[in-house]
């Protein structure tokens, strides 16, 4: 039975990254950091782990396939603890012969997005998340390069689906659903990419049992859906089997978070 490490069990994406491999008949172990299984994850085994901790995480991912890298600090926290915790991660793979994977995003291109994001397209970063994004991602590429340390990237827009909350769509495009309001972050017409996060997962299963097929650093791209926000609506209308008013971000209040948060 092939065995994954889940890093960071406890985040929405890692929880349900780690269903995924349950249902496919992986062994599956669920680090955190208190050492509590998750809820709805039964049949895992949990194992507590800091990831700032370098020995503890390559203890925690002792005997393991693959590692998913589920980890995501907070935004205020990048600064200080991405970098490190990549290292870490890599530390572990390399000591317990591991493959990397690894959930890329859309950070690396800046803003605005280009028309087309091809897997060969050249990053240009233009926030501070950007840049620590491809700064850790060129991390992975010279840990493979160098130090033979696998790494697979499956890279996606902004996610909707799962369990829990802490996305754009909940935090923002759903969040007054109750009240009657889809909440819109630009024009009616403006196409956005989403992914829907059981689907993702099942991608990064479908990555693993394809392994022997890979690099040493491939990075690909998740479909997802492209769609409007016109179309999401109609998409939430249909699923609430009600109507919907359309509503719009305050910007303003982004704008002024951003003149005290740096990561914005």
């Amino acid at each position: 039975m092939k065995t994954i490490a889940i890093l960071g069990a406890r985040g929405r994406m890692g929880r349900t990254v780690a269903k995924a491999f349950l249902d496919a008949g992986y062994s599956v172990r669920a680090i955190t950091r208190d050492g509590n299984l998750p809820d709805g994850l039964d049949g895992a085994q949990a194992v507590a782990a800091d990831a700032l901790d370098q020995a503890a995480l390559i203890r925690a991912t002792e005997g393991m396939d693959y590692v998913f890298n589920g980890l995501n600090p907070l935004y205020t926290d990048w600064v200080k603890m991405c970098m490190p915790m990549a290292g870490n991660v890599v530390a572990a793979c390399e000591a317990n012969g591991a493959l990397h994977l690894f959930p890329g995003n859309v950070y690396n291109f800046g803003s605005p997005l280009p028309a087309e994001l091809r897997e060969d397209l050249p990053f240009n970063p233009t926030t501070r998340k950007g840049r620590i994004r491809v700064e850790m991602e060129s991390l992975f590429e010279r840990a493979a390069r160098e130090r033979n340390v696998r790494t697979v990237i499956l890279r996606a827009g902004d996610f909707f689906g799962g369990t829990g909350t802490g996305s754009w769509f909940d935090l923002v495009m759903t969040k007054k659903l109750g009240k009657g309001v889809y909440t819109t972050a630009g024009p009616a017409n403006f196409v956005h990419e989403w992914a829907y996060l059981p689907d993702l997962a099942k991608a990064f299963v479908a990555l693993a049992e394809n392994a022997e097929k890979l690099s040493a650093f491939d990075s690909f791209h998740f479909a997802g859906h492209a769609v409007t926000e016109t179309q999401m609506k109609a998409a939430a209308e249909n699923a609430l089997g009600t109507p919907l008013r359309l509503g719009s971000l305050p910007w303003w209040m982004v704008r002024l978070g951003g003149t005290v948060n740096a990561m914005m």
